[in-house]
């Protein structure tokens, strides 16, 4: 169903809201140094995939994306609760969040680990894949046979990463409400979404448009970048530029990140009125 003119007015409210408070020095120096962290982890794992084996190298392109998730999924719910306490007008500082919050850091940082777990039994079942077409005289028969298998394997992981991105969206908001009471976790965000799954998408997608406008912009840049000053002959040295051009990336996309976290908020919100 499409959502009512009136819903509408409501979803841009939000929208300015959450963006309105994305530009704050305290947050920030919280997920500044975070997505830093992740950009660090990337360039680290792009750097090993030049010198990997084709099975390694697939691990090095789908792990650091749910390592980053789990970092993510944590500062996020710091950052919701101190766009909450923003909300309701009373003061806060970035110890006393912290230190308040370790339960719900902590309580959270279990979601990340299944996704990990079953990558890494997809990435296990994969490499067998690449075994078997190693075979002398009959392994290119089992690679065309079989292809679909690694096909869903690899699909598969995608699907993992979408779901490790959506974690940050629907279960971050309703973690730093219940903290570590997982049960309750659980039947909150399931009951929000089966409410109205169009919505919730959509309110998703919005929730993800400036990371993915700005991601456009500034890989566009990098490319341009690359082809007329990269001197990038060797692994080491891509990598180096690649670190060194990983700040201004995490500086562009931290208030995005922070938007991200705050209308999911306001999504919350949303649905829950309905």
């Amino acid at each position: 169903m499409i959502l009512p003119m009136m819903r509408w007015v409501d979803v841009e409210k939000a929208f300015n809201r959450a963006l309105l408070y994305s530009f704050s020095w305290t947050k920030a120096l919280l997920v500044f140094p975070s997505l830093v962290l992740c950009g660090i982890l990337i360039v680290f794992c792009r750097a090993l995939y030049f010198g990997a084996s084709e099975w390694m190298g697939m691990s090095l392109v789908f792990l650091p994306i749910l390592l980053s998730s789990a970092v993510l999924l944590s500062v996020g719910v710091l950052v919701i609760r101190m766009y909450q306490l923003e909300l309701k007008q009373v003061s806060w500082s970035l110890k006393k969040i912290f230190l308040g919050s370790l339960d719900a850091v902590l309580g959270t940082s279990y979601l990340s680990i299944p996704p990990i777990l079953l990558y890494l039994l997809l990435w296990m079942v994969l490499g067998i894949f690449f075994l078997m077409k190693e075979i002398p005289a009959v392994g290119h028969v089992f690679n065309t046979i079989l292809l679909f298998v690694p096909f869903l394997l690899i699909f598969c992981s995608i699907l993992l990463c979408v779901f490790s991105v959506a974690l940050l969206f629907f279960v971050a908001p309703a973690a730093a409400k219940f903290s570590a009471k997982r049960l309750q976790l659980a039947k909150v965000v399931l009951s929000l979404f089966r409410r109205d799954m169009f919505g919730s998408l959509l309110l998703f997608f919005i929730a993800l448009f400036p990371i993915g406008l700005l991601s456009l912009l500034l890989t566009w840049a990098a490319a341009l970048t690359n082809v007329n000053f990269s001197y990038g002959e060797r692994s080491w040295t891509l990598a180096l530029e690649w670190f060194f051009m990983m700040f201004p990336f995490a500086a562009f996309l931290t208030p995005a990140v922070i938007f991200f976290f705050q209308f999911a908020v306001e999504a919350t919100r949303l649905r829950a009125s309905e």
